[in-house]
């Protein structure tokens, strides 16, 4: 190298280091920082390096408009280098100048368009000035930048290896270096609901939507998160904003047709759908879907119509074929026989990964053979659909005793006699409770029969309620559950009671005094509902243990049922439902209402009118004629209460008897005693 080069080499090396050394006091001190710039400029004046530094200084010392007036002037020499587009855009925020700050984003973009940090600023710009389309596609274009963005894709991969802890360590320090970074928002949301603190989840996953309102993968998984919380109204909200996305996704209104089915809207729903099939009717899923709708609505021929286009599409599809079989009216015959036995062998070298539709199919094939009269055929698809499911299930017979055991412990007959008055006394809901399969949708509809009750839903807000306060106990902060149920005041119990009527405030739309939640799983807290609205109607309902629970075996469930795949689980199930039941009928007499099936079906008039005095409204002859009442019902047994009372289901079980000698021997005692409560669980 020659002399000359040597000292070129020198100078620019010096020149570097000075530069570095005045960045490096840009953010502690931006005066000093400004002087060393134009210190470098007095040697090297226009030196870019120089003059972005000097921009930089300006912006940080407070003084946007004279940074801006500088920046804009580099960029004017230099517009293809996108570190000064960046600084003049930042520049030009800070000095509220949006048309130079969308100028320069749009530069920088166009240059650089794997930075997603510049694609999420257009955004806010954009919007800022209304152009609303054209901020969310920018939200979007920032979106796609960030997947390749390796310290997220590392984030993400330890995520999905199962190293939640280390993925959370990186978005953690991440958002500690730049807060507004909604990308890492998201994906720290999600792993905290993996980790299962939905409260956190919920926040982050908020916080990325605020931050990149166009940000559609984020408001669709922060949709999911408030249908999980019950926050409906909330999750309809962000459906009606998803839906509007210039990236047009027939998912968004599935996702808001799920949102409107859970609130109640069911023709809102059913219009999505019918949208949907009109610009694309080759949807085997979206007709599956416009069926359960239509059911719910009463509409039965058109959702058996809509069941077997979706089948007509796609033979495999096992939830469409059980959604058919599960109208209970409907008689599936040879021909369908044949369908679903020609899907199942379709699916046989894939039954793994298809395990689903092959369940489903088994079910549906048990109904179709016990339509033909074939109860052999029938209980064995019935067992290999209830054993394929209970594969897939987390359940444990003993544990479950346990925590029943630990309910009843909660509430000693001295506790409630010294208890102080307490809760919110509001006499508006009426608890339809016990086993599924045991007559509580004809309770339901006698009930929402009359003029001063509404019939809702199956309700999950108690069972929240008493989760949440559950996991107090888990997490250390008392002994056991009943030391928590006893650490509830007076007004815990009111907060707890009123926080329930506005959690379920959303379902009530008819304006009448009385609504019923009929969860049947709430019968496991009969107490706390008892603490915490002392006001509420509790009704029993109870079917013949052996046509309940065979009942319940035989019917597959969406959700929330998993005692009900295996007959030893469901007949343990039921014994623990009456030990807990009788408990509560010693310590709180007369607080739960008891209505058996069978009594019911005999003499209906008589035991609907006990029905109503309980409750405390005046009888009504509407509900003798339920079946005429139009409402949407939602659970297995929805067009069986659209007909008059049949005695055909009360002993039904007897035809498959030679099969169920693992329930009766569950059951045990329960059986003979039944309706009364056998010695073995009487509580003295």
């Amino acid at each position: 190298m020659s002399l000359a080069g040597s000292r070129a080499a020198t100078g620019e090396d010096r020149l570097a280091g000075q530069l570095a050394a005045a960045a490096a006091m840009l953010a502690r001190d931006p005066a000093a920082a400004l002087a060393a710039a134009e210190a470098l400029l007095q040697q090297q004046p226009g030196h870019p390096a120089a003059e972005l530094l000097a921009g930089q200084a300006v912006r940080a010392s407070g003084d946007a408009a004279a940074a801006q007036a500088r920046l804009a002037a580099l960029a004017r020499q230099h517009p293809r280098v996108p570190a000064v587009q960046w600084e003049l855009a930042q520049a030009a925020v800070a000095n509220q100048d949006r048309a130079v700050a969308i100028a320069a984003l749009k530069a920088l973009t166009a240059q650089v368009p794997d930075v997603a940090g510049g694609w999420f600023l257009l955004a806010s710009q954009l919007r800022a000035g209304g152009e609303v389309q054209a901020a969310w596609r920018a939200d979007l274009s920032g979106v796609h930048a960030a997947t390749r963005d390796p310290e997220l894709l590392r984030a993400a991969m330890a995520m999905r290896d199962g190293r939640m802890d280390a993925a959370a360590e990186q978005m953690v320090a991440r958002l500690a270096r730049a807060g507004d970074d909604a990308p890492a928002c998201r994906l720290l949301g999600e792993i905290r609901w993996r980790q299962g603190d939905m409260s956190a989840a919920l926040a982050l996953v908020e916080q990325a939507v605020a931050l990149a309102p166009g940000y559609d993968l984020a408001r669709e998984f922060l949709i999911r998160l408030l249908i999980q919380c019950n926050r409906l109204e909330a999750a309809l909200g962000h459906a009606d904003t998803l839906v509007q996305s210039p990236l047009r996704m027939a998912g968004h209104d599935l996702l808001r047709a799920s949102v409107l089915v859970r609130l109640g809207e069911q023709e809102a729903a059913r219009d999505v759908y019918e949208a949907l099939l009109a610009a694309q009717p080759e949807q085997p899923l979206v007709w599956q879907n416009l069926g359960h709708v239509l059911k719910t609505l009463g509409r039965q021929a058109e959702a058996i119509a809509a069941y077997r286009a979706a089948v007509q599409r796609q033979p495999t599809l096992g939830e469409a074929w059980w959604s058919l079989a599960n109208l209970k009216t409907v008689k599936l015959d040879a021909a369908d026989i044949a369908a679903m036995t020609g899907a199942l062998a379709t699916l046989a070298p894939d039954a793994q990964a298809r395990a689903d539709d092959v369940f489903h199919l088994h079910f549906s094939l048990g109904k179709a053979h016990e339509d033909q009269g074939d109860a052999a055929a029938a209980f064995g698809h019935y067992a290999t659909g209830n054993r394929l499911r209970r594969l897939q299930l987390r359940y444990d017979s003993d544990d479950f005793a346990r925590e029943i055991a630990a309910t009843a412990a909660a509430f000693p007959a001295p506790f409630l006699a010294a208890l102080p008055p307490g809760g919110c006394t509001a006499p508006d809901p009426i608890f339809i409770l016990g086993l599924p399969r045991s007559g509580s949708t004809l309770v339901e509809q006698i009930l929402a029969s009359h003029s001063q009750i509404e019939g809702t839903m199956e309700l999950p807000d108690m069972m929240m309620i008493a989760s949440r306060l559950q996991a107090r106990v888990d997490e250390g902060e008392f002994a056991d559950h009943a030391a928590m149920i006893a650490s509830l005041g007076p007004a815990d119990r009111r907060r707890l009671g009123e926080e329930y009527l506005d959690r379920t405030a959303v379902h009530r739309k008819s304006g009448r005094p009385r609504f019923i939640d009929k969860m049947p799983n709430n019968w496991q807290h009969v107490g706390l509902i008892r603490l915490v609205l002392p006001g509420a109607s509790i009704i029993d309902a109870r079917r013949h243990p052996m046509g309940c629970c065979f009942s319940a075996w035989k019917q597959h469930f969406a959700r929330g049922q998993s005692f009900s795949y295996d007959l030893d689980d469901v007949g343990r199930y039921y014994r623990d439902y009456v030990g807990l039941m009788a408990h509560f009928d010693a310590v709180m007499p007369g607080a739960v209402h008891r209505v058996i099936y069978e009594a019911m079906v005999a003499d209906t008039e008589t035991e609907v009118r006990r029905l109503l005095a309980h409750v405390g409204v005046p009888f009504e002859a509407a509900c003798l004629a339920f079946w005429k009442t139009e409402r949407a019902v939602r659970t297995a047994s929805s067009e069986q209460v659209r007909q008059p009372i049949f005695t055909a289901g009360v002993d039904h079980w007897q035809r498959f008897e030679p099969w169920l000698g693992p329930l009766a021997a569950a059951l045990g005692d329960v059986v003979p005693a039944y309706p009364a409560v056998p010695a073995s669980l009487s509580v003295t």
